[in-house]
């Protein structure tokens, strides 16, 4: 199983947009997969489930059936995990439902994290909670691929997130504000890794508790909604598509040459989505990713050749992810809807 978290520092870029359709993509194409929403402000449990299914799962009180409900035996300091809930969204897609309440977690985590230089085993398995248990989910759901979907921040929740990850990859807006994120998040990738194998080594011997290995592999960026004109970015956009691979071989891959003038040539850029505009309102409406919609939603006209194409850009775009990190899909026919 492999375990793939998005990750940006700046908000607003469609991240968990990007991780809700990814998911279903990965379901169409034969895998089973698992989402973890381990954002503080659970919108991803929100694109997939309805308010109904959301009430019956935050009850006033205890949440059991959310990531809270997994790690509150550890905020309480009365025992390690629990089992989670994978609430059931296809046959193949479970959800690690997500939690309001899980910013509480912060504190326990940030105190943890100097304590593990101690070799202090609680400490260890705070910071390995998240780790721990989308492992568990996935063994639940026998799942090939775990999408994690993190909050935009630099924060100790994200942090113990993303450790958890085999591999990182980074949704951008072209524009400024997401260049200075990238600048941010390079350096502080590289120190959660070296902090983490350091604390690695000071593990105790006896524990048999399963860690995350601290690979964080960067597996690429992806272009979010640019405006498409004559089928190229429009001009207030190529500006930034063209600074983006230089500032991410710089900071993320740390020095490495970019050998690309632009998105389009660099081989670390995914994909650059189009904004789809008119279909994420209907898909919301709806509940169901914008590829799977139909003419009973609302899909009618142009709208089709819309849903086709962003059926074909989440297809390619799915197994690009996949053979960057090394998830098989055996199957070469996409099943569609």
């Amino acid at each position: 199983m492999i375990t793939i978290a998005f990750f940006n520092n700046k908000g607003g870029v469609g991240k968990t947009s990007l991780v809700y359709h990814l998911a279903w993509m990965y379901a169409d194409l034969g895998l089973s997969a698992v989402a973890a929403d381990i954002d503080p402000q659970a919108n991803l449990s929100t694109m997939f489930l309805e308010e109904d299914r959301l009430e019956e799962l935050w009850p006033d009180g205890d949440h059991p059936q959310s990531i809270m409900g997994a790690v509150s035996p550890i905020l309480r300091g009365t025992g390690d995990i629990s089992e989670p809930h994978v609430e059931l969204i296809a046959s193949n897609l479970g959800l690690v439902v997500g939690d309001l309440g899980l910013s509480r977690f912060e504190a326990r985590l940030s105190s943890a994290w100097p304590a593990c230089l101690d070799r202090d085993e609680a400490a260890f398995r705070i910071e390995s909670a998240f780790y721990r248990t989308i492992l568990k989910a996935a063994e639940l759901r026998d799942a090939d691929v775990a999408l994690i979907d993190v909050g935009p921040n630099l924060g100790a929740i994200n942090r113990s997130a993303i450790i958890a990850a085999d591999f990182v990859v980074f949704p951008l807006a072209p524009d400024l504000f997401s260049l200075q994120g990238l600048r941010n998040l390079g350096p502080t990738l590289r120190d959660w890794r070296t902090e983490w194998r350091d604390r690695l080594d000071r593990r105790p011997a006896d524990s048999g508790l399963p860690l995350p290995s601290a690979e964080i592999n960067p597996a690429g960026y992806i272009v979010m909604q640019h405006a498409v004109r004559a089928g190229r970015p429009v001009q207030a956009y190529q500006k930034w598509m063209r600074r983006i691979p230089g500032v991410y071989h710089e900071t993320v891959l740390d020095g490495m040459d970019a050998n690309a003038s632009s998105t389009e040539d660099d081989t670390e850029c995914l994909s650059t989505l189009k904004h789809y505009r008119s279909l994420m309102p209907m898909a919301q409406e709806v509940r169901k990713p914008m590829f799977h919609l139909k003419a009973a939603d609302g899909a009618l006209g142009g709208h089709i050749y819309a849903v086709q194409d962003c059926y074909q850009d989440f297809n390619v775009l799915a197994k690009s992810i996949a053979a960057k990190c090394g998830v098989t899909i055996e199957s070469a026919a996409d099943i569609k809807g």
